[in-house]
């Protein structure tokens, strides 16, 4: 079950979608949200290392240190404020919490006490970076051994679900979710598997069925030949689903570097949320 959500915010264009994306959840699962807010501590240790270490030492004053943490202070404050006033008029349960330290190391260890994480595809800096993800999330996913659902800018609620499965261990594992936000959320759910042997695809395909039966939720199993990338993002436009299921790793056309060539592509290509079973 899904009991308690870390939502990590930062203020980017991203903040509003996750948390309409997080109410959604809430009210399907009557979990609590705890958001959290991270005051980034490198700048100030980035700062005072270039100016030692650079080729024309000049360290930042301790009125420019000030200053600049107050700014980041201020901020934080009022994205908590403006979350706290959106989850308050839709009646979440929440908590927030700001704290100051490197981002990564934070985001792990309080996601060790919360059942899901979520982030946004991309940070603050998203408009100066040529990345597929941000460099939080990045670290983040290649660091936590737990869920995470990785939202993009725009909010659209989640009608439908696909979930990509391949036959492995953490695939077959991670099953329970597509069975929890088909229920949790009163939705179909469409089980892909994609492999060019059509024994092997109805193989697949057979487990997930007899593994989601008991959710008695509407289930769609679609078995296709050619490359993962392309066919998760094909499928998801033809079935109009909302929200896409895979996993971190596998050991087929579905296979995994953490956040790796598939996720990638399916996150710059398709601006759905992405749920990460690890």
């Amino acid at each position: 079950m899904i009991k308690s959500i870390l939502l990590s915010v930062d203020g980017s264009s991203y903040t509003e979608a996750q948390v309409k994306y997080c109410i959604q959840l809430a009210e399907a699962f009557n979990c609590k949200i705890k958001v959290l807010s991270i005051v980034d501590i490198r700048i100030f240790e980035w700062a005072v290392v270039m100016g030692t270490d650079g080729f024309v030492p000049m360290v930042p004053s301790n009125i420019y240190k000030e200053e600049s943490q107050k700014i980041l202070e201020t901020k934080a404050d009022a994205v908590l404020d403006k979350c706290s006033s959106i989850l308050k008029q839709e009646g979440i349960d929440f908590e927030v919490e700001k704290i100051s330290g490197p981002p990564v190391d934070i985001i792990c260890e309080k996601a060790r006490v919360v059942d899901l994480l979520l982030m946004g595809a991309r940070g603050e800096f998203a408009k100066w970076k040529s990345r597929i993800v941000g460099a939080t999330l990045d670290a983040v996913v290649r660091q936590w051994n737990k869920q995470i659902l990785i939202t993009p800018e725009k909010f659209k609620r989640v009608s439908k679900v696909l979930f990509a499965y391949d036959g492995s261990d953490r695939a077959n594992k991670a099953l329970q979710l597509a069975g929890l936000f088909g229920t949790g959320l009163d939705v179909p759910v469409v089980i892909l598997t994609i492999h060019d042997k059509k024994a092997i695809r109805k193989k697949y395909l057979d487990e997930a069925g007899i593994y989601l039966e008991p959710y008695k939720i509407p289930v769609e199993l679609l078995g296709v030949s050619g490359h993962a990338e392309q066919e998760i993002l094909n499928i998801a436009d033809e079935r109009q689903c909302d929200l896409i299921i895979m996993g971190a790793f596998g050991h087929s056309r579905i296979r995994e570097t953490i956040l790796g060539s598939t996720t990638e592509h399916v996150l710059k290509n398709k601006k759905i949320p992405v749920l990460l079973s690890k």
